[in-house]
């Protein structure tokens, strides 16, 4: 598939029917097409000359952009607005200028001569192989409005989905990053005031205010800072692998499906994206063994996403789609599995499997909910025992000599 269209921004001067000076700027991928475009408004280019490059310092088109659009495009379409008016009229109203410009472009695609599904294809950073071939199937079968409807639900629910999972992980990662800052704050700032007034005493200190004021002469020296310094370097390291390693992901992802309670979130949001993405293909009229292609990448699981190219192979060689699932071991639990054999056999697979995304969906949310609700105050204990030692090793010295005077 064709790389995103790169646009950039053209200043041009032209004169129209009657003999006036105007000049502008207008986006595009060549100057060839703002001339073209200026011909096509009445407008003679006299000069055209490139100004800069988009996207560069603009803000980035989101998941939500992308599903207002396709709700907006569709609401449009249905109600008898022609599909370039349409484009046009969401490209001159976003009041993101990325989404303006691709959308744009994509109107530019489709006024040319091409297809809608081609025109959405080039920009494959927005728009995933999933709504590309749900497009396709709305162009062919000529149920564009209903499709992108279906793709508007499925994008949003998705995106409610993934914010369940990101609150999962948010709150505990804030927790603990807050915990790090306090405690490095003591170490670093904090703990040498009292380590010099106690060297001033001349007493024998308590072993736990030796401890810390230890820990923190380490923190503080070389190899403290060595350490400070490799955290900073693997972080991204790490960021960086994962982005572009399968085997690390493969990995990490099989780590987590076995952690406890994010393990469950995880799997169960898989399962869901699973039924959800399959639902709607097949409800669109995607053969199954096609479907899957677009199924395994919207899993959001390495492991999920394995399973599901093995399923695709699965379903060709002739196994029915349960068969199929029940061959992937506990990956895909037996009620999952019942419910879409009673889809398969009653003709109802696409209802069937909504109604698992919306069982899973909600599994996610309850345990989410779990989640905080057990974290929250083990955290906050966690914090208070930490920092709330290091306070009383601190002034352990001086109670003991309240006790002696």
């Amino acid at each position: 598939m064709a790389g995103t269209m790169k646009l950039a921004l053209f200043l041009w001067e032209g004169v129209d029917g009657r003999g006036k000076k105007l000049n502008g700027e207008m986006s595009a991928s060549s100057d060839a097409l703002v001339r073209a475009k200026l011909r096509r408004e009445g407008v003679r280019p006299v000069k055209v000359r490139r100004k800069l490059q988009l996207f560069s310092s603009k803000k980035p088109i989101k998941p939500k952009n992308i599903s207002d659009f396709t709700r907006q495009f569709a609401t449009m379409l249905s109600s008898g607005v022609p599909l370039v008016q349409s484009l046009d009229i969401m490209a001159r109203g976003h009041d993101n200028p990325s989404m303006s410009e691709m959308i744009d472009s994509i109107k530019s695609d489709v006024e040319a001569g091409g297809n809608l599904t081609d025109a959405v294809a080039k920009h494959d950073r927005q728009f995933s192989p999933l709504y590309v071939s749900l497009v396709q199937a709305g162009e062919k079968s000529g149920t564009l409005e209903s499709l992108l409807i279906k793709i508007a639900d499925y994008l949003e629910k998705v995106e409610i989905l993934k914010s369940k999972v990101r609150k999962a992980a948010l709150y505990p990662t804030i927790v603990m990053l807050t915990m790090v800052v306090i405690v490095a704050v003591l170490l670093i700032f904090v703990i040498p005031s009292f380590e010099e007034l106690y060297n001033n005493f001349g007493a024998e200190l308590p072993f736990l205010t030796r401890l810390v004021i230890d820990f923190s002469e380490f923190v503080r020296g070389p190899w403290g800072w060595a350490m400070i310094g490799l955290l900073i370097f693997i972080v991204p390291f790490y960021l960086h692998v994962l982005r572009h390693s399968k085997k690390f992901k493969i990995g990490f992802d099989a780590v987590l499906l076995k952690m406890p309670v994010f393990g469950e979130v995880a799997r169960k949001a898989a399962l869901a994206r699973f039924a959800r993405t399959l639902g709607t293909m097949y409800a669109a009229g995607t053969p199954l063994v096609e479907a899957m292609t677009s199924v395994a990448g919207a899993c959001g699981n390495w492991i999920y996403e394995d399973a599901t190219i093995q399923l695709r192979e699965d379903i060709a060689a002739g196994t029915q789609l349960q068969v199929a699932l029940r061959g992937q071991g506990q990956l895909f639990p037996p009620l999952m599995v019942q419910m879409i054999a009673i889809g398969e056999e009653s003709g109802q697979l696409d209802n069937m499997l909504n109604k698992v995304a919306d069982f899973y969906e909600q599994e996610v949310d309850d345990a989410v909910e779990g989640l905080s609700t057990i974290l929250e105050p083990l955290l906050i204990v966690m914090i208070g025992v930490i920092v709330g030692t290091m306070v009383i090793a601190m002034y352990l010295p001086i109670f003991q000599l309240g006790q002696v005077v």
